[in-house]
This record gives structure tokens, sequence and C-alpha cells, in this order.
């Protein structure tokens, strides 16, 4: 009989430095920079709510309602931003081929279509050169040649098949940031107004997103995604008790991250020894499980949030002396995203701690 997979860091790291090998000799290093939006497709009726729902919980504010502004196919899209972090683009798919369905399917998810963060946007120097060099290396994108708009020029990857998720790569072509072009139609699709809370000030922009992925994928997922972008693993937070991993890859200190989160060992067909982290992904499929947002005082904003009737997976866990703060909010029936909030003191630097991953990652046992 063979052994048990179990995963450990060993393998990983020898991914992790042949992906970064052959990035720098592709000569793809510096090429890509750090996030600018991330994707956010639901459901025509929960398009409005699922806008409605991020302006009232985070710093995020409506900028415009356009044609999709990235694809163009013709689909509505509210733009977020908050000046803080990466931009939120909710969109919905017009009826169609879905190429991320695959990868929603889930015990809780049903037959139908699922929302779900779907691509993670970054800023290309050098667009036409970036994906010339990656397709000579094998790397499948949505389209033939990057769609070019006055405003920037953009390219998606097919979804990957460790992740669900798809990347994005954009390059400005005039002030950084707008994704409104001379081909993008506003739309009359008014959102709910935000909310005047105080708290709402207090909350920052997206310090990172944390994607599931089944236990025999986590260093193929990493290492693609390490290949695809400038970023570099930083660290992993092993909580054998939950069977889980928390994996971080970071471009550099205080930039949005991301978070990786997989079993140690696969889930074999029982809940047995499963754990949270497996047992999600039998629920909802491989994906985006929670987008992170820096608070300051956040005591208070957990509390305002509370008030304004916003549930919660767990309490506040860490404290000052540890060096943070963290707190999963309920899971979003429209994105199918926890919100989580988190505060670090003092020029903490640790991005984690294994006491906050462990009590985080038991309170997704409610999921």
């Amino acid at each position: 009989m063979a052994a048990a997979f179990v995963n450990d860091d060993a393998m990983l790291l020898r991914e992790v430095e042949r992906a970064t090998r052959e990035r720098r000799l592709a000569g793809l290093e510096g090429l890509v920079g750090g996030l600018a939006a991330v994707v956010v497709d639901v459901v025509p009726q929960d398009l409005l709510p699922a806008v409605g729902e991020l302006l009232a919980a985070t710093a995020l504010r409506h900028e415009a309602s356009l044609d999709d502004p990235l694809t163009g196919d013709g689909g509505p899209c509210l733009w977020l931003r908050d000046g803080l972090g990466a931009d939120f683009l909710v969109k919905s798919r017009p009826a169609g081929p879905d190429p991320f369905a695959p990868y929603n399917a889930g015990a809780k998810t049903g037959p139908g279509r699922a929302g779900r963060l779907e691509t993670f946007v970054y800023v290309c120097g050098d667009l036409d050169r970036y994906v010339a060099v990656q397709r000579g290396r094998g790397v499948a994108f949505m389209t033939e040649t990057p769609a070019q708009t006055d405003a920037f020029s953009f390219i998606q990857t097919a979804p990957s098949v460790h992740t669900g998720n798809s990347l994005g790569f954009i390059e400005w072509k005039g002030r950084p940031g707008t994704f409104a072009h001379a081909k993008s139609r506003p739309l009359d699709l008014t959102p709910p107004p935000k909310p005047d809370r105080p708290w709402l000030a207090d909350i920052g922009g997206l310090d990172h997103v944390a994607t599931r992925v089944r236990a025999g994928n986590r260093d193929a997922a990493i290492a693609e995604f390490i290949s695809l972008t400038g970023y570099h693993f930083d660290f992993a937070v092993y909580v054998e008790s939950l069977n889980s991993i928390t994996s971080v890859a970071r471009l550099g200190p205080g930039e949005y991250a991301q978070v990786f989160t997989s079993g140690i060992s696969p889930l074999d067909g029982a809940d047995g020894d499963a754990g949270p982290t497996e047992r999600f992904i039998a629920n909802y499929g491989t994906r985006p499980h929670h987008a992170a947002f820096a608070a300051r005082g956040i005591e208070k904003v957990v509390e305002g949030l509370a008030s304004d009737g916003v549930g919660f997976l767990s309490e506040l866990v860490g404290s000052r002396q540890e060096g943070l703060k963290q707190i999963f909010s309920a899971m979003s029936p429209r994105t199918l995203l926890v919100n989580e909030y988190i505060e670090r003191y003092d020029g903490f630097d640790g991005f984690f701690t294994k006491s906050n991953v462990t009590h985080l990652t038991r309170a997704t046992e409610k999921q």
C-alpha cells in the first residue's frame, strides 16, 4: 500500500527555487509589480446587494458603473475604490460559458452558478514582452492578444487547475489606476448608498487574500504563482491539529500578500481528520476564502460593524503583545467571501502568528 501523501516544506522550497530561477533566466524579473485590482463575479440579482455589502463593511466607495472594462464582454461591472489598496471590480458575467465553473463545484454551492473572487490583476511594465515570454513557456491566456484601450492594455490567464484563479496583467497607458476608458459604456446602475459610519474610516486597504487549495496542489499552486508574478515565498504556518497549512507569498514588506491555505494531508473521502480547510473545499470548491482588510483601532471597527448587523465567525484573536489582532466575518451568501479585519501593532512584520492562525482556522469549521 502506498504511503499517504503529507505536505512538508522541503519539496515546496525546491519548486519555489526552480520557479524563481526560471523566472529570472526568462528575463521576467521586475516586469510584474503589485496588485491593482481584484475581480469578483456574482449572479445578476446579487450584483447591487454584493456591492452594498462591501460598501457597508470596508472603506471602498463606488467609483463608476460600466460595461466590464477589462473583458469588454458587455456584462455590468461596478468599480469600487478606497485609494488605500487594490480596487474591486464587481461584475456579473453574461449568460454563456463560465471558465470558473469547474472550480466552484462543492456540496454547498449546488449545481448553479456561484459567486467568486476570480481574478487578481497585477501591474505589468511591458505587457507585450511579458505575454510573448510566458506563451513561450506554455502559459495559457484567455485571449490571443492583450485587450487594448486608450487607458491600458490587459490580458489574463486561463483559470489555474491548482487554484481555480486567474491572474490578470495590466499595463497603464495614461494615469495609473484608471479603469474607465473610451470603449467602456457608463451604466445606470446605482448601488446602495455608502453608510455614514465613523468606523469605516478606520478600515484600510486590501492586506491579503487567502485561497484554499487541495493538499496535493499546494506546492504547484505556489510555484505557479511565483512563476507568473514578481512575488517570493515567505513562510508557512502548520496547524497539525487542524490538518492545515497557511503559506504566504510576498512582494515586499507592507505590500499586499498572496496567501494559500491547504491541508497537510488530503481529504480521504470521510470526515476523519480532514480539518476545516479540506472540508471547506469539499463544500465550496477550490476558491479564495477570505479578503483581509487592514484596520486601525480594530476593537471599535468590529463593534461598529457588529452594531450594523455584520456577523462574525470568531471573536477577536491576538493581542498587542503578540503583534496583531484579527477576526473573520461570516461568509457573504453572494460572493462566498469572508472578510478578515487585521491590525498589526508597533511595526510587527511577522505577518501572522501560529496562535492566531490556529484560532481563525478553527473558526471556519462553522462553514
